[in-house]
């Protein structure tokens, strides 16, 4: 076998080490995909495997070093990874250098087995014995973290949106990648060092459990934030809640006192009546219907959390000077979970009245629908007015207070999705249109 073969034979694993590190990558991306999970997949076949090819007949004819021509593909390829999800800069970041920090040790591992075949060589005459060995321990990494990744991390990157989080997360990756990458040998000699054929592999098997550990670290700080989060949510529905029963005391307290006045008024009424003086009549019922009016809260639905919430927002709205036109239907026994479906519009209204904010006053206006079809299927249109400002990217609609996606946009597509519906955001000039459909 001559000695370009051999390049080539050596080459070709560790360029299809890409393979699995591609999947890891999409791990978590479980729910931001941009396309089909085929379609994702057969994308990356058709890209990687001939490239992988390319690079490794490329680099055995210039003899060109695998390690330089590997870090440039992982800068390029991020481009296309972040091409096929919907995650936010910092989160494709975060996951995209995460993984390529964890791939480099199998790599270290099969450099300190190469020195064990092969002590008079070095990192530029990599074997072939040890490309597979690469290979097959980034296989192994790749599918050790296919599970948890799959069943928990991906709550990280649909839920949390806070891009310093995120960025920390890369400096820290990024320090295990680097120390990796520059610690590759150059010559096996300095493994046979001492004791540093021993010490390269531990030390190496060390910092892969420090990584590991750093990322469960995360996982934990994260789903102690989103409880939190999780938690205020539901203390300010509790709150809604609680001064929507306040009004409603407040209301029995004054229906008793105008059943107590109603007396007084008949005998007026009745006295008023014999002199036939209609209007003060006229006068006297007018004024008793808008005292009935004042005090009878408005019941936007027959469920008395999701009533609460109404109640809170079109508070909100009234005093912001914005005209609202809501025309509510909705079951007082909700199929679906009661929190997502408090979630979903709590989330859409709060959005709809903070573009209404960017309007001048006196020229406020949101408008909410909802309908139920074949008693299964809720349909919810909500349009608003704003000042037409909007920054989207990838066809999808990015926050304008902060970076990363509109959190409440994200949660509203989410909360859809989990019952079998969807939710479209559109915008003309001056208006800013949301549909959802979802099953109940």
């Amino acid at each position: 076998m001559n000695m370009d073969m051999i390049r080539l034979l050596s080459a070709l694993p560790q360029f299809l080490v890409l393979l699995p590190s591609a999947a890891s990558c999409y791990y978590t991306m479980k729910n931001q995909l941009r396309y089909t999970p085929l379609k994702t997949i057969l994308l990356g076949m058709a890209v990687l495997l001939p490239y992988s090819l390319f690079c490794s007949c490329l680099c055995a004819m210039l003899q060109t070093d695998v390690n330089t021509v590997l870090l440039t593909s992982l800068i390029l390829f991020f481009f296309p990874y972040r091409h096929t999800v919907t995650a936010s800069l910092p989160k494709c970041l975060a996951v995209y250098v995460g993984v390529c920090a964890v791939q480099t040790f199998p790599a270290q591992f099969a450099y300190s087995f190469d020195a064990y075949l092969h002590p008079a060589s070095g990192a530029a005459d990599f074997s072939v014995e040890a490309a597979f060995i690469q290979l097959g321990l980034s296989c192994l990494v790749a599918a050790a973290f296919a599970l948890p990744a799959c069943r928990y991390f991906y709550q990280m990157v649909d839920c949390l949106d806070m891009p310093k989080i995120w960025y920390l997360t890369v400096f820290l990756s990024s320090v295990f990648f680097v120390m990796n990458v520059l610690s590759v040998p150059k010559s096996y000699s300095t493994l046979h060092a001492g004791r540093m054929t021993f010490l390269f592999p531990m030390m190496e098997g060390c910092a892969l459990l420090v990584l590991i550990v750093i990322y469960l670290l995360f996982y934990k700080v994260t789903t102690l934030i989103l409880e939190h989060a999780n938690l205020k949510e539901r203390t300010q529905l509790l709150e809604m809640q609680a001064r929507q029963y306040r009004t409603l005391q407040e209301h029995m307290r004054q229906t008793a006192r105008l059943r107590h006045d109603f007396r007084h008024s008949v005998r007026l009424l009745s006295t008023l009546a014999k002199k036939g003086d209609i209007d003060s009549i006229q006068s006297h019922l007018a004024g008793y219907e808008v005292s009935l009016a004042e005090n009878t809260p408005v019941n936007y639905c027959a469920n008395a959390a999701l009533n609460a919430l109404f109640g809170h927002y079109h508070e909100m709205a009234v005093s912001a000077d914005i005209d609202t036109d809501w025309h509510i239907e909705l079951p007082e026994l909700l199929p679906a979970n009661e929190f997502d479906i408090i979630s979903l519009f709590g989330n859409l209204i709060e959005n709809a009245i903070d573009g209404c904010l960017t309007v001048p006053e006196g020229r406020r206006y949101f408008w909410l629908t909802t309908e139920i079809h074949h008693n299964n299927r809720l349909y919810i249109v909500s349009t608003n007015n704003f000042d037409g400002r909007v920054w989207k990217a990838n066809d999808s609609y990015h926050s304008t207070k902060h970076g990363g996606n509109g959190i409440g946009l994200a949660a509203i597509a989410a909360a859809a999705e989990k019952y079998g519906g969807s939710a479209q955001a559109s915008n003309s000039e001056t208006e800013f249109f949301v549909d959802v459909e979802l099953k109940i």
